[in-house]
């Protein structure tokens, strides 16, 4: 069983990147497509283009052009762009189910958080993606007639249930969580707005009518809103591997910079054809970002327990080694007795003295400062234990 949740693991986990990766080129083409068009002059033709643009790639030149097909046939073969969005959003589903519903391969509760059952955790995350997906939904068809202030209900919505998250799963879980959200909407994006709009443009052509550009204009807008969260969604994506960051006391705070530092530097990059200062304030959104974050984490950081206080003598290998062999070795082990997470998670085994003095570092940083291992403590290590590793592997140096 568990050699399969691996290969699953694996094999949803690729597909997941590959295609994401396809999935966001292709709004970052698309959306650099539309802004550098030169605009049509031409008249007189029965065919009138929106725009166009010459490209250089891969040893040849590509001529582009925008249009809406005024009374002009069909052309064929035509080329859609929706797999890449739903082989994404499929994938990155199933991963939920492999690696945090089914299996318990990454932790979803953390009683240190909240006292919650496995059952009532799944609930609470996957309530939060359609709820999440369900206001956003609302929210965008309102903004036809009231675009401000459903910005404003969707922005509010989106830190409550942010916030929420890390209150109630893991860290961990409930970054990954908040991306999924993001994920879906925009999944649900090109699968209720963008592709039946195309269709509706294509059926007209084929009647012999002109494509409406109210059509167009709905499927760009939530293009646009795809545009704005791909920055965000792709750092939490990966926020996984920053202990630091979803372990901080102000987890719910650098989620919300991280959200909106995203979505500010993808501004700066969609403005900056007519804004003249655009680079400036390129650079001036990163750093406000990176700064914010800094000082959060650094005020965030995890406090040291009290316990450390009864560590007043020197901390022995063996001391470390039998909190080790109980706490961490269940699962960091070739032969681990915890097989939730496969063999050796990440590659760190501590079967021997020389194993695990190489990894003293990562072991204080996980186990004492960040208290981000074991997950969720699932093998209930104790303050005094953790202050033992922490004294032990500061002598080290």
């Amino acid at each position: 069983m568990s050699s399969t949740l691996e290969i699953l693991d694996l094999v949803a986990r690729w597909i997941h990147v590959i295609a994401g990766i396809m999935w966001v080129g292709n709004s970052l083409l698309f959306n650099w497509l539309d802004r550098s068009l030169v605009p049509a002059t031409m008249s007189g033709q029965t065919k009138k283009p929106i725009g166009s643009i010459w490209l250089l790639h891969s040893g040849g030149f590509y001529y582009v052009e925008k249009t809406l097909l005024d009374g002009e046939k069909l052309p064929a073969p035509l080329h859609w762009f929706k797999w890449q969005a739903y082989t994404t959003w499929i994938s990155g589903a199933l991963l939920l189910v492999v690696v945090y519903y089914a299996s318990g391969r990454s932790t979803l509760e953390d009683p240190g958080i909240a006292n919650l059952s496995h059952g009532r955790a799944v609930a609470i995350g996957i309530t939060a993606i359609v709820l999440g997906g369900m206001i956003y939904d609302i929210m965008q068809r309102a903004a036809e007639s009231a675009p401000v202030l459903a910005t404003a209900i969707w922005i509010i919505a989106l830190t409550t249930i942010s916030i929420s998250l890390t209150q109630l799963l893991s860290g961990r879980a409930a970054f990954l969580h908040v991306g999924a959200m993001l994920g879906t909407i925009m999944a649900g994006n090109v699968a209720h707005t963008i592709v039946p709009s195309q269709h509706a443009l294509v059926k007209s052509v084929q009647e012999g009518g002109r494509g409406d550009p109210a059509l167009s204009d709905k499927a760009k807008r939530v293009s646009i809103h795809n545009n704005y969260f791909t920055f965000p969604v792709i750092a939490l994506m990966v926020s996984n591997h920053f202990s630091g960051i979803y372990a901080n006391r102000y987890s719910w705070l650098l989620l919300l910079i991280i959200v909106a530092g995203g979505v500010a530097v993808r501004h700066v990059l969609n403005i900056r054809w007519t804004f003249a200062s655009w680079k400036p304030a390129l650079a001036g959104s990163i750093a406000a970002t990176l700064i914010a974050m800094w000082a959060t984490m650094n005020v965030g950081s995890a406090p040291v327990s009290a316990a450390s206080a009864a560590v007043t003598g020197p901390v022995s290998f063996e001391d470390a080694r039998h909190i080790v062999d109980g706490r961490c070795a269940v699962c960091h082990s070739a032969r681990p007795t915890d097989l939730s997470f496969g063999a050796a998670p990440g590659g760190v085994a501590f079967d021997t003295r020389m194993q695990i003095e190489s990894k003293a570092d990562r072991i204080r940083e996980r186990a004492f400062v960040t208290r981000t291992m074991p997950p969720a403590n699932k093998t209930g290590i104790t303050d005094s234990e953790r202050a033992i590793l922490g004294a032990w592997a500061a002598s080290l140096k």
